[in-house]
């Protein structure tokens, strides 16, 4: 866990432990090292018995399953709200509908996973790896910084600022330098999202909105720009292409943006 030894503490941990919580960032005393966030107190086996015995139902709420393989289980439907599956590999797991609210999975592996309509609220994925992932519907106010998102499908996904939690202040998707070459964002809500430093090569953006997100150094170039909502967009040192550049009517600070 040396890689988050830095990072010691994190907004989910707010809701999880019962302690209050102003921010989807906001640090709290939370030891990344501890058994709870590095162990984990069920086996495969268990995991996959609970899975048959309540298919589409079953309760992993708070758990820790951290650094099992989980891969290719169907977690249809599951109730995995705050379960902590810290560098857990899920890939080729099935995860539709399933609810990750508050769910820990740094450095965890979900590549080639279903995540279709799922719901991820507040979830610290700082890390993890979606190579491939379908989260197409599903409603996303993660902190996936950092993370791999190369070829994920996020059409038709929401992950917008939720203007109705702002008691626990401003939770949305948070992108921030996470790599989305290739990825489908066809019709996905971006509004007032932290894109900064985002990798966007070859990502599909058509009808998308990114309405107010930042996107400060975020990186557009080779990107499928078609309708996309770039009205308030704060575009600062971030790089496009040259000739697309009509296509980022209405962003903010568009003349400091690196034009290529």
């Amino acid at each position: 866990m040396q890689r988050f030894g830095s990072r010691m503490i994190v907004a989910a941990a707010a809701c999880l432990l019962g302690l209050p919580s102003s921010a989807q960032d906001m640090m709290s005393h939370v030891d990344l090292s501890s058994p709870m966030f590095a162990s984990a107190e069920m086996t495969r086996a268990e995991v996959e018995a609970s899975l048959k015995a309540l298919p589409g139902s079953a309760d992993f709420s708070g758990r820790s399953l951290n650094g099992l393989d989980l891969s290719g289980l169907d977690f249809s439907g599951a109730n995995l709200r705050a379960a902590r599956l810290n560098r857990a590999k899920l890939s080729g797991a099935k995860l539709d509908g399933a609810v990750l609210d508050q769910a820990w999975a740094m450095a965890a592996d979900f590549s080639g996973a279903s995540l279709k309509n799922a719901h991820l609220f507040g979830s610290q994925m700082q890390e993890a790896k979606f190579d491939g992932a379908d989260l197409s519907g599903a409603r996303v106010t993660a902190d996936l910084s950092r993370a791999s998102l190369r070829n994920v499908k996020f059409a038709g996904a929401d992950l917008a600022a939720d203007m109705k939690n702002q008691s626990m202040g401003l939770m949305r998707g948070v992108l921030r330098s996470a790599d989305l070459a290739g990825a489908d964002l066809e019709g996905t809500n971006l509004a007032l999202t932290d894109l900064q430093f985002a990798k966007f090569s070859g990502a599909n953006l058509k009808g998308a909105s990114l309405a107010e997100a930042e996107a400060g150094g975020a990186d557009f170039r080779g990107a499928i720009l078609d309708h996309t909502n770039f009205n308030g967009t704060d575009v600062t040192s971030a790089r496009i292409d040259a000739a697309q550049e009509k296509a980022f009517a209405g962003a903010k600070n568009l003349d400091r943006a690196f034009k290529e």
